[in-house]
């Protein structure tokens, strides 16, 4: 294996039905059901016909490189079972540029620049992708998904045509290929100690204003505590960005790790500013509200995780952020050896004005560029094949996240068990064996998105209960294309960061009470001194100059 930087993997194309090799030199004018470049040339190691649900099978031995991202959770080995594995059921070895993942960005635009990308990129978010889309170093991978049937599949049996148009660029081609879920996977909510509330007769709130109401009570019990200490707000621009996030998403907008300064008003039919929203104000109000009656600790937006968590465990509060794995890895686990009989629970989000919706867009995960390099290759073909094989067939899905059937699980109906002696982010903490750090399964760089019977099949029961919920919520409307040229994305970058900067800034000023509710629309003018109707106005430009071109 190389080492270079960071990256995480996982998918790539796909296409539906069959691909036979009077297919492969495609004579269309582009668009994703055909190319106009000739591929006759670019076969070698490709299948003459590779079908929806066929397995990948070079028809001589290949290698394909990738950027992978070592994670210190489980850091990269040449050992594991998924690099032998994958070149004994497919004839592909991998080249690995592997990468820590603290340089991850970095690490990927250096090689990119530099010519030296691997043939696939995975681990990319949009629109991280879009500085290298003028260039040619990464190609428009939407013209070449006519050779991948499982991916293109699963966009239309799964009707995901409006998230892809989301990401197209001012060309109407997307340069990156995400992650694609069944249903909406929800990541982060509420957590609460049950045993407190049982304690005070409490119900578990399923609404903010019921979480208001239970946090008043817990107040007036433990009158020198904290109803909700919170974390994620180191080392990441929107301190408190799980709650902001959730939060955000009962209100109708985008906050926290979900913010954009853009977002779409279906009712105006254009863009306009994310923190002019009168709900984005709302929920400001909201979360300043509970700092103010001393109902969330103000050091949420400043302290280190930890310092969050050990708050919790010591008793000085009783709510905390959560995803399912830190409920059940951290809180409760250690829960459960420093307090007796503490409970702690995460609910789904609770509802707030918007109604039970989650917010649009959530189908789609991070993905894969393909670089200009492959393109060339005489291996093109087959490599489009692999990745479509891969990342989006159901069988290597299923392999990518739980290995080898016999080997690393066991599988009874749509029921997947370890086998003896294998743990699995801590299911078992004495197995001598641990799927990810041994084996290589269920690799983040590999295993993103999927039917919901796979994706499911490795929630805890508390993950199921709450992912079941949160998968009946409506989705919010996608927001329209809105892709700029090089020359306006330029511009746009200029004023996009600043006026980020600001809104962050003063939204953390308002929450905390270090700037009053009063001076709100100051803060609008603040924004619009810094060409924020500029930059609203230049996407709606491209938003109508896409419609128009692609009507």
């Amino acid at each position: 294996m190389k080492n270079a930087g960071q990256l995480s993997r996982r998918q790539i194309l796909a296409a539906a039905g069959f691909v036979g090799l009077a297919t492969l030199t495609a004579c269309g004018s582009g668009g994703d059901g055909s190319d106009s470049r000739d591929l006759s040339k670019k076969q070698n190691g490709a299948m003459k016909q590779y079908r929806l649900g066929d397995r990948f099978q070079a028809t001589k031995a290949l290698t394909f490189s990738t950027l992978h991202n070592n994670n210190p959770v489980y850091p990269t080995r040449k050992s594991w079972l998924l690099w032998k594995e994958v070149t004994k059921r497919t004839g592909v070895t991998l080249e690995i540029v592997d990468v820590p993942l603290a340089d991850y960005e970095k690490k990927r635009a250096v090689l990119i620049g530099s010519g030296d990308a691997p043939f696939l990129i995975p681990k990319t978010y949009h629109p991280s992708e879009v500085p290298f889309v003028s260039s040619g170093a990464v190609i428009p991978v939407s013209e070449y998904v006519h050779l991948m049937p499982n991916y293109q599949a699963k966009v239309k049996k799964w009707q995901l045509e409006p998230e892809l148009d989301s990401i197209r660029q001012s060309d109407g081609k997307y340069y990156l290929l995400p992650g694609l879920h069944e249903k909406v996977k929800s990541g982060y909510s509420l957590s609460l100690r049950t045993d407190v509330l049982d304690k005070l007769k409490l119900s578990l709130p399923t609404t903010w204003d019921e979480v208001y109401g239970v946090f008043k009570a817990l107040k007036e019990e433990y009158p020198d505590k904290y109803p909700m200490t919170d974390r994620w707000s180191i080392n990441t621009p929107f301190p408190c960005g799980a709650l902001f996030g959730y939060l955000g998403q009962a209100y109708g907008v985008k906050a926290g790790w979900s913010y954009d300064n853009l977002s779409y008003d279906t009712k105006a039919g254009k863009f306009v500013f994310t923190a002019t929203q009168d709900a984005f104000k709302a929920m400001v109000d909201y979360l300043r509200r509970l700092v103010a009656e001393k109902l969330l600790d103000p050091e949420s937006f400043t302290q280190q995780d930890d310092q969050a968590v050990q708050k919790l465990l010591a008793e000085k509060s009783f709510a905390i952020s959560a995803n399912p794995q830190e409920l059940v890895q951290n809180y409760r686990y250690n829960l459960n050896k420093q307090v007796k009989g503490a409970k702690i629970e995460m609910i789904p989000v609770p509802i707030g004005p918007a109604g039970e919706v989650v917010l649009g867009g959530a189908r789609l995960e991070n993905g894969v560029m393909v670089s200009s390099k492959a393109l060339k290759a005489d291996t093109f073909v087959a490599t489009m094949q692999f990745v479509d094989w891969l990342f989006y067939s159901d069988e290597g899905q299923e392999f990518c996240k739980w290995g080898v059937e016999g080997v690393t699980y066991t599988k009874t109906g749509g029921t997947y068990r370890l086998k003896d002696g294998i743990s699995l982010m801590g299911s078992n903490p004495d197995a001598p064996r641990d799927l990810q750090k041994d084996f290589g399964f269920f690799d983040g760089v590999f295993t993103y998105g999927g039917g919901w019977e796979l994706v499911s099949s490795s929630f805890s029961p508390d993950e199921k209960r709450f992912q079941d919920a949160m998968a009946k919520r409506r989705q919010l409307p996608i927001d329209p294309p809105h892709p700029l040229d090089s020359a306006e994305q330029e511009q746009a970058t200029l004023w996009d960061t600043p006026l980020k900067d600001l809104t962050i800034q003063n939204a953390l000023k308002f929450v905390l009470g270090k700037r009053p509710m009063s001076e709100w629309d100051s803060f609008q003018g603040e924004l619009r001194a810094r060409n924020m109707q500029q930059l609203v106005d230049l996407h709606n430009k491209a938003a109508d100059r896409f419609k128009e071109k692609h009507a």
